[in-house]
Parts: C-alpha cells; structure tokens; sequence
C-alpha cells in the first residue's frame, strides 16, 4: 500500500521535492496540448502515494461550448521508496470520459479497439512503461419525457493506469492526450473536418 502523505507541522517548511518528481513534473509541464484541449491543475489525491499531481482535461463542442465531447484526468503517483504493486517509483494514472457512436456499442470488439487507443500512443510516443492494467466501460442510455439531451446515447469510459519507466513523463502525457482526442472523435493534429471547413467558409462569405 502507497504511504500516506504526512501532515506537517504549524511552520514547519514543505519537504524537499525527491529530484526524480521534479524532473517528471519539468517534463509535463513542456507538454503542449491541441487547441481544441482545455487543461488545468486540479486537486491530486492525498493519500494514494507520498508524492502527486493531477490534470483535468476537457474537450469542448466546437459550436458549443458548454457541451462537452469527453473529459479526464491524468494523475501522477510517486513513492521514492517504490511500490510492490506498481513494481516502480512511478504510477501514470489516467481516466477518460466521452460519448461515442451509438452503432459501436453493439460492436463486440469495441472494448478491445478502445484499449489499444492507450497500448498504441504510449508506443508511438515512446513513454517506456510496464505493469498496465484497466477497463474500458461502455453505457447506452435512452431517455424519455422532457429531458433536454438527445433520445440515445452512448458513453464509453477508459480507466487506465500504468508504471513509467524514466521521468520522461511529456512523451506519457501526449499519449494519453492522444487517448483523449481519438475518443472525442477529434481528427489527427493539423487536419480539419470538412464540415468545419464547410462552416468556416460559410462565415466568411
């Protein structure tokens, strides 16, 4: 079990950060996001290791901006001491929320395709890791009366978590920021949708 962080005492000073933790928040901190991610500080958890930091991510409707394509949350866990069951000093912890296709939830393979979103960005990014483990969750819902949200949808959740090997944590962020955007439906970096396209043209006119 992860140690729990200790309080401290009136006036005494804040702990040392261990050197391996600031170098990995360094890293995360030269990461830059696509336009379409919102990003900020959030609270970390207190008690699931001695050291952590947290970030909320969210994907807006491009025409709405209260309406939310997905969110998450990307946590960093740290113990200098290790931890058995991470079997490192360093757990990526992340979770992703968002509507998707109603047809994928009859998809028996979704789940699988879902997950190698994860499997696939850590690799392309290069953020050496081991012991990954997770779900993928899928919810249809069908709502009646006078609730405000269209008939049908459908939500998937990805909760992942998994120990990185090395403080190189901005190649493991951009992964899972890759995670985020594939399961928003957002196109690959630098390409625009057509429609979008369409739109920004009909505007001009």
């Amino acid at each position: 079990m992860a140690q729990q962080r200790k309080r401290l005492d009136d006036g005494a000073p804040p702990p040392e950060r261990p050197a391996a933790f600031q170098a990995a928040l360094e890293a995360l901190a030269t990461v830059r996001p696509r336009p379409e991610v919102v990003v900020e500080h959030i609270p970390a958890p207190q008690r699931l290791a001695p050291w952590s930091h947290a970030i909320g991510l969210r994907v807006g409707h491009p025409e709405d901006e209260e309406e939310e394509l997905a969110s998450g949350r990307f946590i960093l866990l740290f113990d200098p001491e290790g931890h058995e069951a991470w079997q490192g000093t360093t757990r990526c912890v992340g979770y992703v929320s968002a509507s998707t296709d109603s047809d994928m939830v009859d998809d028996s393979m979704f789940s699988e395709v879902a997950w190698s979103w994860l499997i696939d960005a850590l690799a392309e990014s290069g953020g050496a890791h081991h012991s990954v483990g997770g779900t993928v969750t899928r919810t249809a819902s069908t709502r009646f009366g006078s609730i405000a949200a269209p008939e049908h949808s459908v939500d998937v959740e990805i909760r992942a978590s998994w120990t990185a090997d090395g403080t190189d944590l901005d190649r493991h962020l951009t992964a899972f920021l890759e995670v985020l955007g594939t399961a928003a439906g957002l196109p690959p970096p630098g390409i625009r949708l057509i429609a979008a396209i369409e739109q920004a043209g009909t505007d001009d006119a």
